[in-house]
């Protein structure tokens, strides 16, 4: 685990400061479609994201959602730090996109390393920073751009998280994920095929032409 956190954190944080999360973090692995995080649900501990992608999204009353933002390797949620330091329940649900290893850090260690290590402090700014320009950027999409140019970017995100022009998705995920209909998620990648810009494929897309 200590090359692991190395390789991820070794150019952000302080030697004392990596020891410390070898010491203390707890190593979790979890599978695709696991739930990590659960709307209302309290925190005790933060996750530091080793490896894999995980997927950030807001649940209404209803039970549906949307998708704000993806988390990838070296990185941690923002909603999770808020929660964990003001011990606040949960406002978003978070799920495993690909199988994934977590490093779990106590909230008082959290806490704690703000005021000691300047490299911490630092790191939790810019976390924050970033998911709230994701936030953002999901609020402008869906407020000025048409669903078929938030499709586009859902899946050239998609195709980048996986790492691979071809994704495992079925219109439904889709149309779960940008709070939508599977109709109309199904009309949208329908028309996208006829212009050879995708393929589609059972629970499958490739991507052909999408710029």
């Amino acid at each position: 685990m200590r090359e692991e956190i190395k390789t991820n954190y070794g150019q952000l944080f302080e030697q004392e400061l990596l020891n410390e999360i070898n010491d203390i973090g707890v190593l979790k692995n979890v599978n695709a479609g696991d739930e990590l995080i659960r709307t209302g649900q309290y925190l005790s501990a933060m996750p530091l994201l080793i490896d894999g992608v995980i997927k950030v999204m807001r649940e209404d009353e209803d039970g549906f959602e949307l998708m704000l933002y993806f988390l990838e390797k070296g990185e941690t949620c923002a909603m999770t730090l808020s929660c964990c330091t003001g011990s606040a329940i949960s406002e978003i649900r978070a799920i495993a996109e690909t199988d994934s290893t977590l490093l779990m850090i106590p909230i008082e260690k959290m806490e704690e390393w703000l005021g000691k290590y300047k490299s911490w402090r630092n790191f939790i700014f810019n976390s924050y920073h970033e998911r709230l320009m994701e936030v953002l950027a999901t609020i402008d999409n869906i407020a000025f751009k048409k669903m078929d140019e938030r499709l586009i970017e859902y899946l050239k995100n998609k195709s980048k998280h996986y790492k691979d022009s071809e994704i495992k998705v079925t219109h439904q995920d889709i149309a779960f994920d940008l709070h939508t209909s599977r109709v109309v998620i199904s009309r949208l990648l329908k028309q996208l095929e006829k212009t050879n810009r995708i393929k589609l494929n059972r629970n499958s897309i490739k991507l052909i032409e999408i710029a």
